[in-house]
């Protein structure tokens, strides 16, 4: 060490560095909760937003004033009262002039102040800026001694501790920031509402939430939108923490080639520009299918964003996944924290209201005590005043006799029994006040004045006038600055149901060989006698045929299964709708189904939140080799994306069909070969959504395989349906299977020739059912089974269709409801919806909808069908 350095070791302080960190940093955290970020419950101001004020009001930069540049405010901030960076003050100052983040702004700006679009100010030497009316309200009565005043940095200058406000700042303009392990956020509201209920718990300080709810429903938004649901409005008013449901106001306007999605107002706080990207993403990425152009067609006219719908997509559907995977529907977390005597605390409405109303009783108070005072001094000088005009005459006697003012001061405190001050006053006064105008005026003043005295004397002693006084206050705010709510409120927080928009009318799902599904009315397929060439079902690309029909309602659950063994979800108004001719759409774009992959069978249910329902229930599959799996429906209720592994499937191996059943059916497997074996399904054990399964029928050599399997619901009504390649057909009774064990080769329930071809399909059906069948070239008949006798279980059955084409078969058989039931049904469906759809429009929800009560009506109407079995459900 050099010589000349020396080091006074008597200086060094030996600590302990966790006590130092720990003493530091609540030091930090304490100076940021009180100095920086958390708002005062009186005022709602952090001390950025006061000091702005004030060093505005403070220069003269007011509404009727010229605009003055933001660098000039923030300057003067800067230099007198807040010693911190220039980009805070003039982010504090432009937030306080956005419109779209302030109910009510309080600076009026003038250049780019941002945009709702995320887009910066201007630098502030470009922008302009001067308190708007509401800004100048809040510091009313600043003169008046009406708060405490604090020094400021360096000691030279005075600043408020609060603002004098009368507009219940804190509620009405919202806040957030984030502290030191803790922050706030606090919705915006309307202002005539809050004072409203201001004045309702001046009136009744016992009022509870509910009682301010009535005046204060909820936040009001300066983007609008509308809340859904009043129970986390409830959370947070009662507790200080709540979510809100906030969702887009949307309408659709239908055009001559498609619909529009218009969307005019969004949640607060959303960023425009983000939403419409991320609305034009999930277009691009194919998560959302039927958006054709996204455009931000907003101007000076108001927000307008507007989404075009391509033709075959539903406007309805397509909004509500907008709603779900955007922030078209956004939640406000509510944390209403807020220094209370400099301590933060969490708040409710109502304690919101309180420490306000406690705060303009303070400031009344203050500045009724204030005026007294001014008033006293004023009467006391009067009465000086009128003394000598009274006695003028001597009073210039005195003053002309006197020596210095200081002398006839004194002289005439002796005489007239002045005090100094009125002695002086006597002094200044100019010979132009000695006129008998003069003093008429200088009475009328005094009893003014003793008129306003009295007044400040009885707001002072009587609660009830002060009381009086600040709600006047208030409501003279609300008449000057009040408007009509922007935030409209859903009291019911059910979500919008895409089913509110669909009758649960009865369709046919169609899918193809190659993979395009679509839905079509069932009523568009008109019923045939048997034997006939039936009608053009669809039209198909080449060397593609239709390979499935389904029966099923609009508002059923759509459970695809594949080939190789997947599930997946799809509610049957997400099928787009397509005439007999159509040829529908990719399912691929309907569900992320592999390239190589195929759905083979399919269940359709009515909902799966019923957990009774869904752990009493149970999926059963059967395999092309033979192979059974049975699983509890529960593990398949949790529909994912992406699908899930509803079976383990061997290599050669493929899912043919999936049914539903209740634990206690019978089962009956065919197979090409004409043959079926009848057993009970506790024959499979229970097991997990992975597994392979058990050998449910024993095979014949070559390429026999297994072509379906239903489910026995009632033995002494059901019968068997059995169809061959080639048109033929009959029925049977069950009670001719005999119930064995499984894994055996059955019995034979077809007589298979050159003329029948092999079996195709097996369905249980009854008298009140209708039989559809398509063949490879999309021709499609509708037959009623009544029409078909019952034959015995060996026979070769009759012709059901005749095949126009050579080496024309049959691709696809399916069970609907008959045509009389089905007329019924759909009549009484639209019945029930066109009352669900008035009972949407009046924002009502009865306990159980017309349409609940028809479905349960249709399920009693379905001839002894049960829900177990998903051919079976006769549109319940």
């Amino acid at each position: 060490m050099d010589e000349n350095q020396t080091m006074d070791h008597d200086r060094i302080m030996k600590i302990n560095i966790e006590e130092e960190m720990k003493s530091s940093y609540i030091d930090y955290s304490m100076s940021v909760i009180v100095a920086r970020a958390l708002p005062d419950v009186r005022d709602g101001f952090k001390p950025v937003h006061r000091r702005i004020l004030y060093g505005m009001l403070g220069i003269g930069n007011t509404s009727d004033k010229p605009y003055k540049k933001c660098a000039r405010v923030v300057g003067e901030v800067l230099g007198k009262y807040h010693p911190h960076g220039d980009s805070s003050v003039y982010g504090a100052l432009v937030r306080m002039g956005q419109e779209w983040n302030m109910r009510y702004t309080l600076i009026d700006g003038q250049g780019n102040f941002g945009s709702v679009d995320g887009d910066s100010p201007a630098a502030m030497r470009y922008t302009e800026c001067r308190l708007s009316k509401m800004g100048e309200h809040i510091m009313d009565d600043l003169d008046k001694e009406t708060v405490d005043m604090t020094n400021n940095f360096d000691d030279t200058l005075q600043e408020p501790t609060v603002m004098p406000t009368k507009i219940p700042n804190l509620l009405v303009n919202g806040g957030n920031g984030i502290a030191v392990g803790m922050a706030t956020n606090m919705p915006t509201h309307n202002l005539g509402e809050v004072i409203d209920g201001c004045c309702a718990y001046i009136d009744n300080p016992d009022i509870d939430t509910d009682g301010l709810m009535q005046y204060i429903p909820a936040p009001d938004f300066p983007t609008g939108a509308t809340i859904y649901g009043i129970q986390g409005v409830k959370d947070a008013y009662e507790t200080g923490r709540g979510r809100i449901v906030v969702r887009a106001t949307a309408e659709i306007e239908s055009g001559e080639n498609h619909d529009k999605i218009v969307i005019t107002e969004i949640p607060y706080g959303v960023n425009k520009e983000q939403l419409v990207m991320a609305i034009a993403d999930l277009a691009k990425e194919g998560r959302v299918d039927g958006i054709a152009n996204v455009n931000d067609e907003s101007g000076r006219q108001g927000m307008r964003i507007v989404v075009d719908v391509k033709r075959d997509a539903n406007a309805n559907v397509l909004l509500n996944k907008l709603f779900k995977l955007t922030a078209l529907q956004s939640s406000f977390s509510v944390n209403c924290i807020a220094l209370v005597n400099g301590r933060p605390r969490l708040l409710s409405l109502k304690e919101c209201v309180k420490y306000f109303v406690e705060h303009r009783h303070d400031v009344t108070i203050r500045r009724t005590q204030f005026e007294l005072k001014k008033a006293q001094e004023r009467a006391h000088i009067l009465e000086g005043l009128i003394i000598a005009c009274d006695n003028i005459d001597e009073v210039v006697h005195i003053i002309r006799a006197s020596k210095t003012p200081s002398d006839a001061q004194r002289n005439l405190e002796k005489r007239f029994e002045l005090d100094e001050l009125q002695s002086k006053a006597i002094v200044d006064m100019r010979l132009s006040q000695l006129t008998g105008l003069r003093l008429e005026q200088l009475h009328n003043e005094f009893n003014e004045l003793m008129k306003t005295i009295d007044y400040l004397n009885q707001i002072l002693n009587d609660p009830e006038l002060c009381k009086k006084v600040m709600k006047d206050e208030l409501n003279e705010v609300k008449e000057k600055y009040g408007d009509a709510r922007r935030t409209m409120i859903k009291p019911d927080d059910h979500e919008f149901n895409p089913e509110d928009f669909y009758p649960n009318d009865p369709v046919v799902i169609t899918v193809s060989h190659l993979g395009y599904i679509k839905r079509t009315p069932l009523s568009e397929f008109r019923e045939q006698a048997r034997g006939g060439v039936g009608s053009k079902g669809a039209r198909t690309r080449d060397k593609d045929f239709t390979e499935y029909i389904y029966p099923a309602t609009m508002h059923q659950t759509m459970l695809f299964f594949t080939k190789k063994g997947r599930c997946y979800w799809l509610k049957c108004y997400e099928i787009p709708e397509g005439d007999r001719n159509s040829k529908g759409r990719a399912i691929q774009n309907l569900l992320n189904i592999e390239s190589d992959d195929q759905v083979n069978a399919f269940l359709r249910l009515k909902g799966l939140n019923d957990a009774e329902f869904i752990n009493n229930h149970y999926v059963v599959f059967a395999t092309k080799n033979g192979t059974v799996k049975k699983t509890c429906l529960e593990a398949y209720s949790r529909p994912r994306a992406n699908g899930v592994i509803a079976i383990n499937i061997v290599e050669g191996d493929e899912v043919v069909d999936v049914r539903l059943t209740n634990g206690h059916n019978e089962l009956i497997i065919a197979n090409r070969n004409g043959r079926a074996v009848r057993f009970d399904e506790n024959e499979i054990r229970t097991m997990g959504r992975t597994s392979t399964g058990v050998r449910g029928m024993r095979l014949d050599e070559g390429d026999d395989a297994v072509v379906g399997m239903i489910v026995v619901n009632d033995p002494e009504k059901e019968t068997v349906m059995v169809v061959s390649e080639q048109g033929y057909g009959k029925r049977s009774d069950v009670l001719d299977y005999r119930v064995t064990k499984r894994g055996g080769k059955g019995v034979k329930t077809l007589s298979i020739t050159d003329k029948t071809g092999r079996l195709v399909a097996i369905k249980n059906v009854t008298d009140d059912n209708d039989l559809m069948i398509i063949n490879q070239s999309g021709i499609v008949i509708r037959l009623a089974v009544a029409d078909c006798r019952v034959m015995g279980r060996a026979t070769q059955g009759v012709r059901l269709i005749n095949l126009a084409k050579k080496n024309d078969v049959i691709a696809s058989v399916c069970k609907v409801m008959s045509s009389e039931l089905e007329a019924s049904v759909e009549e009484e469906s639209r019945s029930a919806w066109a009352k669900k759809s008035e009972e949407i429009e009046n924002d009502t929800v009865g306990a159980k909808t017309a349409e609940e009560a028809a479905e349960a009506h249709l399920a009693d109407e379905a001839s002894g069908a049960d829900d177990t079995d998903s051919d079976n459900v006769d549109f319940e």
